[in-house]
């Protein structure tokens, strides 16, 4: 129940989350902000536990504490980016090493079988660019890098496409929010622009599971 209280809390004041956590923490909050982000991406049982951390309106809320001096954006956005890379190198490893194993087993507490079928669909429908696009969408960007290891994507090949993700994911979010920090109506109106953030971020997940639906029913 703290967990979920904390997330509604962020969801709704996730300015005021992250000041307190700064005010606590001081430039330990930095190691904090790059272990979130690296969990997220990196940590395959996050797909199963937390299918909906909201890792975008975090690094929205980051560039928007950044705007008003509260942290470094020229600290913020290289650390991210370094976190979400080697989260996703981490998942790829993981992939390469025992994504056989998991894929093949018919039950497994790592992570959900629906997750990944819907995240294989969306791998062989965008191919290798699927690594960059998934990077927007929460649960398919921990599960792609998984799936490039396990079908064996060359990894000068993932590690190129991870990285051009990572640093659109975090620059284009994070500076967005800084920018956007800056315009009273959206310091008055923060919580509906992270729901915002979250609804459209999770909109091709919600539009992957309507056609797997239909196609069900048909």
């Amino acid at each position: 129940m703290e967990f979920l209280d904390l997330v509604f809390k962020f969801l709704s004041q996730p300015d005021q989350i992250l000041s307190k956590l700064i005010e606590k923490y001081d430039n330990w909050i930095y190691a904090i902000l790059f272990l979130l982000v690296f969990a997220e991406t990196g940590l395959i049982v996050m797909s199963f536990l937390m299918p909906f951390l909201p890792g975008d309106a975090l690094i929205f809320a980051i560039g928007m504490i950044a705007a008003r001096g509260e942290l470094d954006i020229t600290i913020v956005i290289p650390l991210l980016i370094i976190a979400a890379l080697l989260g996703d190198n981490v998942n790829y490893y993981v992939g390469r090493r025992f994504g056989t194993f998991i894929l093949n087993s018919e039950k497994t507490f790592i992570i959900r079988k629906s997750h990944i079928k819907r995240a294989q669909e969306f791998f062989e429908k965008n191919g290798r660019n699927s690594i960059i696009i998934a990077r927007f969408i929460p649960v398919v960007r921990t599960i792609v890098p998984f799936l490039s290891g396990a079908t064996n994507v060359p990894y000068k090949t993932f590690l190129k496409f991870s990285f051009i993700g990572a640093v659109l994911w975090v620059a284009l979010i994070s500076l967005l929010g800084y920018f956007l920090g800056q315009i009273e109506y959206v310091k008055e109106h923060l919580e509906k622009f992270i729901i915002l953030i979250i609804i459209v971020a999770n909109l091709p997940l919600l539009k992957q599971l309507f056609i797997s639906k239909k196609a069900k029913n048909e």
